[in-house]
């Protein structure tokens, strides 16, 4: 009972708090977008644990499932997420992974899935394989989110936990749906982790500058849902062939 409250009063802070941000989006092929009536099949999005504020802030109730450790330390997120309008999964590589698996099996074809691949114990900014195994074992293409705060304070948390002051910009660089090979073996499942990790890493410093910079990008969205999604579907026709630049393909 205390804990769902807890969790009722956090979510209220939080919507009070971020909703006093100025958001702006940079989305590689805007179709990637849960919020997005062009988004189709399910996907697997991916951002790093200091900056969860933000996606929880910004696409409740998009039909997205979180991937949580069962450890107590994020009981309380749990329940700030379902109120923020998210289901989620408890479990990890650690602890429950076959239980999560199975209910992220039985989900298939339902529910986007959201996970944050360095938590919940770090290290900070290095990519867990949990996500390309998911990727590889149920064929869900992976989405990248790198997410910038302009001059946020920081905790003195493993991964630096990110509150961005009010009133400040928060900016988000996308990438494409990534598709990852099915069945990867060990050596398979390391290759493309350490080209994802890169990736994100690249997207997230990307942001972080343009929050910092506060300066405009060609075919910037406005990050809100309900003020992105019509010019999201103005620009998706003229935008399908931008590419990031570097494709995740095993070398030769």
């Amino acid at each position: 009972m205390l804990l769902s409250l807890a969790g009722l009063l956090a979510s209220a802070a939080v919507r009070r708090w971020m909703g006093t941000m100025e958001y702006k989006g940079a989305l590689y092929d805007p179709a990637i977008d849960p919020a997005s009536p062009a988004c189709e099949g399910q996907k697997i999005y991916i951002f790093w644990h200091e900056y969860i504020l933000a996606p929880l802030y910004l696409r409740g109730n998009c039909n997205l499932a979180m991937l949580l450790s069962r450890h107590r330390d994020a009981d309380i997120l749990a329940r700030i997420a379902y109120h923020m309008g998210f289901d989620c999964v408890r479990g990890s590589t650690y602890q429950g992974g076959a239980a999560a698996l199975h209910e992220l099996l039985c989900n298939c074809g339902r529910l986007h899935l959201a996970i944050t691949p360095d938590g919940p114990r770090g290290p900070r900014r290095t990519l867990a394989p949990g996500c390309v195994f998911l990727a590889s074992k149920l064929g869900l293409p992976l989405v990248l989110m790198g997410f910038g705060y302009d001059r946020p304070w920081r905790a003195g948390s493993w991964d630096r936990f990110a509150v961005p002051r009010i009133g400040s910009r928060i900016r988000a660089v996308t990438s494409p749906a990534i598709s990852i090979p099915p069945n990867l073996d060990r050596a398979g499942i390391e290759l493309y982790r350490g080209k994802v990790e890169s990736l994100l890493n690249r997207l997230t410093a990307e942001a972080e500058t343009w929050a910092e910079s506060g300066t405009r990008k060609v075919g910037e969205v406005p990050g809100r849902r309900e003020r992105a999604e019509k010019k999201v579907r103005a620009i998706a026709r003229t935008n399908r062939g931008i590419e990031i630049g570097t494709r995740l393909r095993p070398a030769a």
